[in-house]
């Protein structure tokens, strides 16, 4: 059996008030995985191209208000 089998066999065995905790840590834990991926691409300046295009769009006015 594999790590990520043993993982969804564990997860899908849990009573549901651990299931609604476990739940509430992967979300927690997810999202501080993506903002250090957000940060490190931010870092790197993976995300310069995306910032300029949005920027030379809104003083193209090619933007509305939200």
């Amino acid at each position: 059996m594999t790590k990520l089998e043993q993982i969804e066999k564990s997860v899908s065995e849990l009573a549901p008030k651990e299931f609604e905790a476990f739940s509430a840590w992967f979300e927690e834990f997810q999202a501080a995985r993506w903002d250090e991926r957000i940060a490190a691409d931010s870092g790197a300046g993976k995300l310069d191209a995306l910032a300029d295009k949005a920027l030379a769009d809104f003083r193209a006015g090619k933007t509305r208000s939200l």
